[in-house]
């Protein structure tokens, strides 16, 4: 299986939020600017953006960021002057899409999975779900252990603007941290899934275990969307590889076996077949029975939304 953030076309990407964790309303607004499926680039950064967003110049970039990041925009090779609206986001967030408002626990659980499962313009996060293993940790043990893949990256980045991602990575899923005003505090996406807590000042835990707001179908999405990636040759999926894999479901969704488990039998239904849990022979895998991930992903997610 291929290692997500050590492939040499991934690029590692450790700013553009300008600290911001990511509010509810965020990607609606940005999804509302599109015209015919694109969306202007120049819609965050003309004159009426502001205006045109209702918040300041710092936050539209960080809304674009997130956009980008949630997968609601997509860069189009060759187009220097707008952004395509991905068909994901236009199945979630249509005024007549799946959860328009974003208020639905199955898109903060995709928007989780995009950040800490694809490392899409996200590695703070995606380290510090699949690289930080131990029961607890403080700041400064994500900031060592990322200078140590930045240093093996070869690339030049200011301690600062690691702690600065960092910071903003805890606060999304921690939001009192820090936190000394409502504006620090508002609307953070993330920070109903409950997968963060502090222990005591500084200190912070992951929360294994199953999770009752995950559904079957946004955890089907995820590891069609990471076997995918990771695997796309193969017609088998171990459950080693589903439950601990760099940049895995059981991983990203911090599951432990048993949750996992649960999960999978439940994948042939959901499917109609073409995922299915198989545990004969002493072998625990997953089997494929289709080629085209690109439509069970959407599938599932309109599964999710059921």
């Amino acid at each position: 299986m291929e290692k997500i953030i050590e492939d040499l076309n991934y690029n590692p990407h450790f700013s553009g939020h300008e600290t911001f964790p990511l509010r509810q309303t965020w990607l609606k607004k940005a999804f509302n600017q599109q015209i015919d499926g694109f969306v202007a680039k120049s819609a965050f950064s003309d004159a009426e953006s502001i205006a045109r967003f209702g918040v300041g110049k710092n936050m539209v970039s960080a809304i674009k960021h997130w956009a980008l990041a949630c997968r609601v925009l997509e860069e189009q090779q060759g187009n220097k002057t707008s952004f395509l609206i991905s068909p994901i986001a236009q199945s979630i967030f249509s005024d007549d899409g799946y959860d328009p408002y974003g208020e639905d626990f199955s898109t903060a659980w995709y928007v989780h999975w995009c950040l800490a499962g694809e490392a899409n313009r996200a590695t703070t996060w995606f380290w510090l779900f699949n690289r930080i293993t131990a029961p607890s940790f403080e700041y400064g043990d994500l900031l060592e252990s990322l200078k140590e893949y930045v240093a093996l990256r070869g690339q030049k980045l200011s301690p600062n603007t690691l702690k600065r991602d960092i910071e903003t990575c805890i606060k999304s899923y921690v939001p009192r941290v820090g936190g000394e005003s409502t504006e620090d505090i508002a609307e953070p996406m993330l920070g109903e899934l409950g997968l963060l807590q502090e222990q005591k000042k500084g200190v912070f835990s992951f929360r294994r275990g199953p999770k009752v707001t995950l559904s079957d179908g946004i955890f089907a999405y995820a590891l069609v969307n990471f076997w995918k990636r990771t695997a796309g040759a193969e017609s088998t999926m171990a459950f080693e590889s589903i439950a601990y894999g760099d940049g895995s479901p059981g991983r990203v969704f911090k599951l432990d076996e048993n949750s996992v488990a649960e999960k999978l039998f439940s994948l042939a239904s959901i499917t109609k077949g073409k995922l299915m849990w198989d545990d004969t022979a002493g072998l625990r895998q997953v089997i494929r029975k289709t080629s085209d991930f690109s439509a069970l992903e959407l599938e599932m997610l309109r599964v999710a939304y059921e």
